[in-house]
């Protein structure tokens, strides 16, 4: 079985972000880069898939020379081999699954497997794109994946408000990784080194000849607002005039 996974380089999700004064992006001097932590789990679920049926687990990323490091990761984690298309222009959800559809047509995986959300954007788009452009089965915000023992199938657990949905879908399909689907591994060292030496396939998106112009543009960044300095009360009397005649909340 061949699985395809995504590998997004995204600002690391821990650190502080600021917005350029000009209010044109944001500003990545000192920033820290990682994988998306939804593409990781997903990572983590097709390794595991791959330990038990055995095939081939393919990394893809689209971004600059230094999202090679990303795929690096995925490499480390067991992953066989995998794919970097390079471009340093700004994609969005439409652009990125354009592309993502002309490698999956090249390559013909068995299976999808995507974060639910990229934790920059967070716009949770390009897995839905994707299917609906290949035509495929999906199946979003998957918690539990099990595959049929003919390998044609995959039973997808979803937590939804009040419980859990079940759903099954016909292979090939695009899956998208939610939070409790697992825990990914460290990369071990031997596992660093022998990624070193796996093969990542690096092509310029200029090259593949696909309209990636954005629907979606940015026109500006801005600060959330600042809250208030919040109050103290001597009792609880206090408190209950304040939240009935101030903040008119009772």
């Amino acid at each position: 079985m061949k699985i395809f996974v995504t590998t997004k380089r995204v600002t690391d999700p821990d650190v502080k972000i600021k917005v350029k004064p000009d209010g044109s992006g944001i500003a990545t001097e000192g920033i820290d880069y990682k994988v998306n932590p939804f593409d990781e789990i997903a990572v983590e679920e097709a390794i595991r898939i791959n330990e038990k049926q055995g095939g081939e687990v393919v990394v893809v990323s689209i971004g600059s020379g230094a999202s090679t490091k990303e795929v690096r990761s995925g490499l480390a984690m067991g992953a066989q081999r995998g794919i970097l298309v390079k471009t340093d222009d700004y994609l969005d959800s439409l652009g990125t699954a354009t592309v993502l559809k002309k490698i999956v047509d090249d390559e013909k995986p068995d299976l999808i497997l995507m974060g639910k959300q990229a934790v920059d954007g967070d716009n949770n788009q390009v897995g839905q794109i994707l299917a609906d452009m290949l035509g495929y089965a999906q199946a979003c915000f998957a918690s539990k994946i099990e595959l049929g023992d003919d390998q044609k199938t995959a039973r997808v657990t979803r937590e939804v408000d009040g419980g859990f949905d079940h759903v099954e879908v016909d292979l090939p399909a695009v899956i998208t990784a939610d939070l409790r689907l697992n825990e990914p591994r460290y990369a071990s060292l031997p596992g660093i080194m022998k990624a070193k030496k796996k093969p990542i396939n690096e092509m310029e998106l200029s090259s593949l000849g696909l309209d990636t112009t954005p629907k979606v543009v940015w026109h500006k960044f801005s600060e959330p607002a600042e809250r208030k300095a919040g109050i103290k009360v001597p009792d609880v009397p206090t408190l209950v005039s304040k939240l009935k005649d101030e903040a008119k909340v009772l």
